[in-house]
C-alpha cells in the first residue's frame, strides 16, 4: 500500500511503499482530499511507475503538477489500448511524452496554430495499428475534453507509441545524444542571453522535443518537405528564435556534415520560443 509523498492532484499522487521506492500512482480521485504522509489503496488497475532515475521521477512530477489530471487520464487510457493492441509493453517514457504532447496540440487548437504534419500519410502506413490507437486517443480528447484535434495528430501519437516499443538506446548513442542536446543548450543560451531553468517544466519539454530531434539527426530521418509555410511564418512571428535554431543548423552541419531542413529547424525554432519566453 503506498504512501503518499505529494499530491499532485486528484488523480494523481507520488508515493513510496516504506522502502525507498518512489511510486507515480494514477487512479481516478485518489488525490483528493488527501494529504502528505497518508497511506492510500491502489486500485488493481492504477498505473504505479517506479523510477530508478531521480531526475526522470522529477521531470514527470514537474509535469503532471501543471498539466490538469483529464490529460494524464488520456494518455494512461491511450497506453492501455496500445498495449492491448500490439501485445507489448511500452517503454514508461511515454507518459512523460505523450501528455506533454497532447497537452501542447491542445493548446494549440485553441489559439489556432496549425502545424502540418509533413509524415502524416508515411505513419498512417508504416505504423497501421499504432495510428489506429491514434484516432481512438483523439476521440477520447473529443469527449473528454471537448476538443477536436485533427486527424494529423493521430500520426504523432502514432509516432510517440512507436518510439516507445524501441529498447533503450546504447551507452554510445545515449552518449552522443547527451553531447548534441549539451551543444544545442549552450547555443541556445548564449545566443538568446538566458539561462534556462533546468528544474523547470519548460526545460523538461525542451529536452523531450531534442531527444526525438537527435534520434532522427542520426538515423537521418529528419523531417522535411517542400512547404516552407511555417519556417517562413516563424520568420516574423518568431525572428529572435528561428535566428537561434540557424545557428544550431549551422553548427550541427559543420560538426557532422548534416544539413538540417527548414521544417527542423522550424520546429526547432517553436521550442526555443517556448522554453526562453517563460
Amino acid at each position: 500500500m503506498p504512501r503518499i509523498k505529494k499530491v499532485l492532484n486528484s488523480s494523481v499522487i507520488l508515493a513510496d511503499d516504506g522502502n525507498g521506492r518512489d511510486y507515480i500512482v494514477l487512479q481516478k480521485g485518489i488525490g483528493y482530499g488527501r494529504k502528505q504522509g497518508e497511506w492510500v489503496s491502489a486500485e488493481p488497475e492504477s498505473k504505479l511507475f517506479i523510477s530508478y532515475e531521480r531526475a526522470e521521477l522529477n521531470q514527470l512530477v514537474d509535469l503532471l503538477g501543471a498539466i490538469p489530471a483529464d490529460y494524464i487520464e488520456i494518455t494512461s487510457l491511450i497506453v492501455q489500448e496500445a498495449e492491448r493492441t500490439l501485445n507489448t509493453k511500452l517503454n514508461e517514457h511515454i507518459y512523460l511524452a505523450l501528455t506533454d504532447h497532447i497537452h501542447f496540440a491542445v493548446e494549440r487548437v485553441r489559439q489556432k496554430i496549425i502545424i502540418t504534419n509533413s509524415v502524416f500519410w508515411e505513419l498512417k502506413t508504416f505504423y497501421a495499428k499504432e495510428y489506429q490507437v491514434g484516432l481512438y486517443g483523439l476521440q477520447l480528447i473529443c469527449e473528454k475534453l471537448g476538443i477536436c484535434l485533427p486527424e494529423e495528430e493521430a500520426a504523432n501519437i502514432a509516432f510517440h507509441i512507436a518510439n516507445a516499443q524501441k529498447e533503450s538506446d546504447s551507452q554510445s548513442d545515449a552518449m552522443r545524444t547527451a553531447k548534441l542536446i549539451d551543444r544545442v543548450q549552450m547555443i541556445v543560451t548564449y545566443t538568446m542571453k538566458c539561462q534556462p531553468d533546468k528544474d523547470s517544466i519548460h526545460f523538461t519539454r525542451f529536452l523531450t522535443h531534442m531527444k526525438y530531434f537527435a534520434e532522427r539527426f542520426f538515423n537521418d530521418q529528419m523531417i522535411d518537405s517542400e512547404d516552407d509555410f511555417l519556417y517562413h511564418h516563424l520568420e516574423k512571428e518568431y525572428p529572435k528564435a528561428l535566428a537561434c535554431a540557424q545557428k544550431v543548423r549551422a553548427q550541427l552541419k559543420k560538426e557532422y556534415q548534416k544539413l538540417i531542413s527548414n521544417e527542423e529547424t522550424a520546429y526547432l525554432a517553436i521550442h526555443i520560443n517556448r522554453l526562453v519566453s517563460r
